[in-house]
């Protein structure tokens, strides 16, 4: 089947605090970064290929297969600044592309299908939202780049920073994922979410499971 034409957009803007102000996407799980993670899973998925968003010196993500965009915005808005900037980068660059497909660059599990089902839930509402355990994952999300101008307007004009108060705006379409050996959409804010994140990955990798999510060849 073919990919479909969106841009995928891993978001690692963010300042790490809980991490103790590191690069969360740059630490390591089983011996693989984080960041190596997501563009294995989503990079299949998304016919445009990926883009990182990403502050501050571009050279400690040399080798991401893909452009690098910073916020747009000064001062660290937060990630609808990011997804800003994804949607932004596919107007000038992706004149065919209609989706901009986000993740958090600290999720290391993303599910293979992820493309697909929030794709095909694009019906009646402008954006598609991931969903797993009963949580809403509001920065994994399928956006229409068509919202740029009004994503832009309400960062600078109304100074919105919440990425739920955005979406519900709009309106969104919300797709869930069952939590079975692990959450699709966990993310890695602390040490203590890492230590638990490796043992899961070895549990998966002692199971054979490891691969598991990840779209065929």
């Amino acid at each position: 089947m073919d990919r479909p034409q969106i841009l995928g957009l891993i978001l690692a803007g963010g300042l790490g605090r809980r991490m103790g102000g590191v690069d969360k996407p740059l630490m390591r799980l089983g011996g693989r970064t984080l960041l190596d993670r997501v563009v294995e899973r989503l990079g299949p998925q998304c016919g445009a290929g990926l883009a990182l968003n990403a502050n501050g010196d571009p050279d400690r993500f040399a080798g991401f297969p893909g452009p690098l965009l910073p916020d747009p915005l000064p001062g660290q808005l937060g990630p609808l600044a990011g997804i800003l900037a994804g949607l932004e980068h596919a107007a000038a660059h992706h004149p065919g592309v209609t989706h901009v497909l986000s993740v958090p660059g600290d999720a290391p599990f993303l599910p293979g299908d992820l493309a697909a089902r929030l794709g095909s839930a694009l019906k009646d509402s402008p954006i598609a939202l991931a969903a797993s355990g009963g949580h809403e994952h509001y920065t994994v999300a399928l956006w229409p780049v068509e919202l740029r101008a009004d994503l832009r307007r309400a960062l600078v004009e109304r100074d919105e920073r919440r990425v739920g108060a955005f979406i519900a705006r709009h309106g969104a379409a919300v797709v869930e994922w069952p939590v079975e050996t692990v959450d699709p959409f966990l993310n890695l804010n602390t040490p203590e979410d890492l230590a638990a994140a490796a043992e899961l990955d070895r549990g998966l990798a002692q199971t054979g499971r490891a691969a598991e999510g990840l779209p065929s060849a």
